[in-house]
């Protein structure tokens, strides 16, 4: 068996383990709004918005680098053309 596969059936058995302990309901308060949802379903969601914060971050980052890099690579071009 593929060993990527082997990873992912293992990580699929410890999710729904970890699921299956966590599904009591859980109320979250923020301002004004009161939220009831099971546990797991939280902390399934704060972890899904903390990568996605990340990944948008990240590109981001890598985004304003190549930016940078291609402004100093025409600055460089247009001084080196007569």
């Amino acid at each position: 068996m593929n060993f990527k596969v082997v990873i992912a059936i293992i990580v699929a058995i410890l999710a729904v383990i970890f699921v299956t302990q966590n599904v009591e309901a859980v109320t979250v308060s923020f301002l004004v709004w009161d939220l009831s949802l099971s546990l797991a379903l939280l902390i399934f969601l704060a972890v899904a918005i903390g990568f996605i914060l990340g990944w948008f971050g990240q590109s981001f980052v890598s985004y304003r680098k190549v930016k940078k890099e291609v402004s100093e690579i025409q600055a460089d071009w247009r001084k080196d053309k007569p």
